[in-house]
């Protein structure tokens, strides 16, 4: 493919048609769990939630830089805000290094990493587990899973009706998703080690490496200002408001997306649709609640009135159909 020629995630290496089928034929084997964002299991009086994920590609970079110190907030990061996105508190956490072979170095690093997160997220650390493996492992992956309790009436319902508005909150930047993306384009005519061109970072590696915010600090006033349901924008991108919901999802001002989507998309030549698609373009987690609550949500946190919830079917954005 030459430099010019327009990228996508497929053609990246990840084709989300395909990972969400079988994901599908995962969940249709094992039987599905109460809960989108989080497995919910009744306890009683209340819920234990549960929710893995992992750091994936963004591993690649960080083994480029010979720098892991901020891949264990991300671990952390895409676990608990997950649980968040479902109306539960994050209580605990354990992770999972698998390595083809030790190095405490780099293991140092990520677990000073994962105790950030965890200090950030106000969760405790129980656990974890390393694994040497060397001829099923190139290199490091390291993946969790994070532990949350709520009480039956805290969830959130998880489902927008028309007539909600939609609050947003800022993203720190690309986050934990669409890295194969984000990597193939940068590298097209950038070593990570290049000055990024942008503002913000010194260099393109430290671009993609700046680590996923922590929405913790939004269950209160979520709950306070009686938030229907939320999304984490992670894979997928902007489509992942679907999962509020069959209804119309009309973004009308939306965080502008920080330098680095820019020089993804340039480097890449990557369509407006396909950047909206897979990264979360600015803005990574969004509530939708009663318009009489939004304006009150958005000035007791940082966020901000994006949009609303209409009849109909889609994700509107910048002009994009999604």
């Amino acid at each position: 493919m030459g430099d010019d020629e327009e990228l996508t995630y497929s053609e990246a290496g990840v084709d989300i048609g395909a990972s969400e089928a079988a994901t599908a034929a995962l969940v249709s084997a094992v039987g599905d769990s109460e809960g989108d964002y989080a497995g919910l299991l009744d306890i009683g009086d209340r819920y234990l939630a549960l929710a893995t994920d992992g750091v994936g590609t963004k591993l690649l970079v960080a083994e480029a830089l010979g720098d892991y110190s901020t891949v264990g907030i991300d671990c952390i990061a895409m676990n608990a805000n997950d649980l968040v996105a479902a109306g539960v508190r994050p209580v605990a956490f354990v992770d999972y290094l698998a390595v083809d072979e030790p190095d405490e170095t780099f293991a140092q690093q990520v677990g000073e990493g994962l105790a950030a997160g965890a200090e950030e997220a106000n969760i405790e650390l129980v656990g974890g587990e390393t694994a040497v493996m060397p001829e099923v492992i190139n290199g490091l992956d390291l993946a969790g899973t994070c532990a949350g309790l709520a009480a039956k009436d805290d969830i959130f319902e998880g489902h927008a009706e028309p007539g909600d508005a939609l609050v947003g909150f800022r993203s720190s930047g690309i986050h934990s998703n669409g890295l194969t993306l984000a990597r193939k384009a940068a590298t097209r005519t950038h070593d990570y080690d290049d000055a990024f061109p942008g503002d913000g970072y010194e260099t393109v590696g430290e671009a993609l490496l700046e680590p996923t915010r922590l929405y913790t600090d939004l269950l209160d006033p979520m709950r306070e200002h009686d938030v229907r349901g939320a999304a984490h924008v992670t894979g997928g991108g902007w489509t992942n408001l679907e999962r509020l919901g069959d209804n119309r999802y009309v973004v009308d001002d939306a965080f502008e997306p920080q330098p680095v989507f820019e020089f993804v998309q340039s480097e890449g030549n990557v369509s407006d649709e396909e950047m909206h698609r897979t990264f979360n373009m600015g803005t990574g987690f969004v509530a939708a609640l009663d318009p009489e609550n939004a304006e009150a949500l958005a000035e007791a946190t940082d966020g901000r009135v994006i949009g609303r919830v209409e009849d109909g079917d889609g994700v509107s954005i910048r002009g994009l159909e999604l």
